[in-house]
C-alpha cells in the first residue's frame, strides 16, 4: 500500500513543526504573555509604516518558497501515492 508514504510525510511536517517551535521558544518569543494579550487593543495609527528592508523581502521570498515546496511536495506525494495504488 502507499501509507508508508503519507507517514513519512506527516512525520516530515511534525519534525519540521518541532523545529519551527523549538527555535520560537529559544529566541523568547513566548516570554512576555501579559503584553500579548493586549497586543489586539493597542492603537498603530500614530506610528508611520515601517519601510521594507532588504531582509524583510529575502525573508518573504523565502516564505513564499516554502509555501510552494509545501505544495509541491503534497501534489507529489499524492501523485505518487495514486500511481503506484494499482
Amino acid at each position: 500500500m502507499y501509507y508508508p508514504y503519507f507517514i513519512a510525510y506527516i512525520t516530515i511536517g511534525l519534525t519540521i513543526s518541532l523545529v519551527v517551535f523549538y527555535w520560537a521558544f529559544k529566541t523568547g518569543q513566548f516570554t512576555d504573555q501579559q503584553r500579548a494579550r493586549f497586543l489586539p487593543l493597542r492603537d498603530d495609527a500614530d506610528h508611520p509604516p515601517v519601510k521594507a528592508t532588504r531582509f524583510n523581502r529575502i525573508e518573504i521570498y523565502g516564505l513564499f518558497f516554502l509555501a510552494a515546496a509545501g505544495l509541491g511536495a503534497t501534489a507529489a506525494v499524492l501523485t505518487f501515492a495514486l500511481y503506484f495504488s494499482k
